[in-house]
């Protein structure tokens, strides 16, 4: 009979690693493929108003954001300290708010058009008077769908 012995010292086969930078590639394009990029630098100070009744927005793919506020400190000796608007990046006047939309409307498809919204996000301590003045601007280009950006209001204020 035979006699079986065992070999002593063989440990735990090592690991390859030759697949490794497949996953690293793959992990790689994945993330540059998935994320957002920024919509759009802030150049206004914008602290949103507390409101109670709030609903969400079902496509933000159809809203086009117009910021009101007081530009940021780094803005303010080429701009002043007034309240500005601000449409993407770019600051702007009241008139400038029909092109903005058009130009907001070619990137939507022709059916979804009607559904487009204006969000009015306004800093709360800006005054009422450029607010309007938006608001009569968005009614002449017949924008009616208008929605106000605001925080959800706690029982502790």
């Amino acid at each position: 009979m035979a006699k079986f012995s065992r070999k002593k010292g063989k440990g735990t086969p090592k690991i390859s690693t030759a697949s490794l930078p497949d996953i690293i590639f793959i992990l790689l394009f994945f993330f540059m493929v998935v994320t957002v990029m920024k919509d759009s630098d802030l150049k206004v100070d914008v602290n949103y108003p507390y409101a109670t009744e709030l609903q969400k927005l079902e496509k933000k793919s159809l809203v086009s954001y117009i910021y009101i506020g007081k530009p940021k400190e780094r803005y303010q000796k080429s701009y002043g300290s007034a309240p500005r608007i601000q449409l993407n990046d770019a600051f702007a006047t009241i008139d400038d708010i029909p092109l903005f939309l058009e130009k907001e409307k070619v990137k939507i498809p022709e059916q979804q058009r009607p559904l487009m919204t204006a969000s009015l996000r306004t800093d709360k301590d800006v005054t009422m008077g450029i607010v309007t003045d938006v608001k009569i601007k968005l009614r002449k280009v017949n924008q009616l769908k208008v929605n106000y950006s605001s925080k959800p209001r706690t029982d502790d204020l």
